[in-house]
């Protein structure tokens, strides 16, 4: 049987929780607002698997380009690409 290669394959330590982040999730973190030019870091929360971006941009830090329904557009480089990713905002953390 060919092994399974999802989503969230190979992110056993990088989509893992520390010991004293475990239990609910503050509501603050879901209901947070972002404005277009915002500076935002990725930082995926792998309780919530709705809205997640790829692992791949866990830890990038980006700018805010549009609001897509709940979810927010972020701009940010990768290698020599400027790519655009789709996130909600329990995944996002506003950079001062």
């Amino acid at each position: 049987m060919e092994r399974s290669r999802g989503f969230r394959s190979k992110t056993r330590h990088k989509l893992r929780k520390k010991v004293r982040t475990k239990g609910d999730l503050p509501v603050s973190r879901a209901i947070q607002e972002f404005e277009p030019g915002n500076r935002v870091s990725i930082v995926i929360e792998p309780s919530i698997q709705k809205g997640q971006p790829h692992p791949r941009f866990h830890g990038k830090t980006g700018v805010v380009v549009e609001k897509r329904g709940r979810a927010y557009l972020v701009e940010l480089r990768d290698g020599n690409t400027t790519k655009r990713v789709i996130a909600r905002p329990v995944h996002l953390v506003l950079q001062e």
